[in-house]
């Protein structure tokens, strides 16, 4: 190696350090920007009421007020909101897991005429935005007596509607080499045989993805509850929120503890499985 090589390594090395820095501290700085409205709710939720609004603010509460988390209890049913919430989620999550993956393993693995325009129709439903088909719906839960139960909002993941979710499958099923339906066919395995002894064992990392990302999308679901629970009883924490707000007053610090109370799940969910997140998102490359 000659000396100006040697040179050359040798300045570059403060460079790389200082590029090292200035990207630390941009991270650094970032997280802290995101983080400071978590900060502030925390800092709400814990603080007597004379304090949350005074100017310049006060990061520090005078004392802690931890009635403040013990008031949503009180005042509203929260309880039933997190069951209503929970049961939603979970019982949704299953639905579609189950509904897109036949869907998805059809489309996948399966040769049939017209495959290919149906997906594609299947696709084109996901341009369709959900406000045109609101009255309809509405209109036919209606007619069926489900308005102000989870029925609507459950039966319908039973039934594949999420094309995104079959899409994602289809395309992660189509990775899944041939050789392992022929080897099982030659077995005796028939197609639902295939599907369930093969192909949903290899699926878990694409599952894994549906299920935390719809379980956060049915946590957080606002429009739907709105439309079709009426009865206190009946609501979800993301209705249960908004009763905090009167057309008088806000119990801001009582509002404040209760959405950190609702997102302890969603923490839950996300740092015990962002492994498998990450895992199934780079494994469902578009492919096919």
């Amino acid at each position: 190696m000659s000396t100006a090589v040697v040179v050359r390594k040798v300045q570059a090395q403060p460079l790389k350090y200082v590029g090292r820095v200035l990207l630390y501290l941009t991270v650094l700085m970032g997280s802290v920007v995101f983080a400071l409205p978590f900060v502030w709710m925390v800092r709400t939720s814990v603080m007597p009421g004379d304090q949350t609004f005074i100017f310049p603010p006060v990061w520090i509460p005078r004392e802690l007020v931890w009635a403040n988390w013990q008031r949503p209890w009180g005042i509203l049913p929260f309880g039933a909101f997190f069951r209503n919430t929970l049961v939603y989620a979970l019982v949704s999550v299953l639905g579609t897991i189950s509904s897109c993956a036949l869907v998805a393993y059809g489309f996948a693995r399966l040769r049939f005429r017209g495959r290919g325009t149906l997906f594609l129709l299947v696709l084109s439903t996901m341009m369709l935005p959900p406000q045109v088909t609101l009255i309809p719906r509405y209109f036919l839960f209606s007619r069926l007596g489900w308005i102000d139960s989870l029925l609507p909002l459950l039966v319908p993941q039973w039934l594949a509607a999420s094309a995104y979710n079959i899409f994602l499958l289809r395309q992660f099923m189509m990775t899944i080499p041939l050789e392992y339906d022929e080897a099982a066919i030659i077995d005796g395995a028939s197609l639902f045989g295939i599907f369930w002894r093969i192909i949903i064992p290899l699926s878990f990392p694409a599952f894994g993805v549906i299920a935390i990302t719809h379980f956060t999308w049915a946590w957080n679901d606002f429009m739907g509850p709105l439309i079709y629970l009426n009865r206190i009883e009946n609501y979800t924490l993301a209705i249960g929120l908004r009763l905090f707000q009167t057309r008088l007053t806000i119990d801001y610090a009582a509002l404040m503890a209760a959405t950190i109370m609702s997102m302890i799940p969603i923490l839950i969910v996300f740092f015990v499985a962002q492994r498998y997140f990450i895992q199934g998102i780079v494994i469902s490359g578009v492919k096919g």
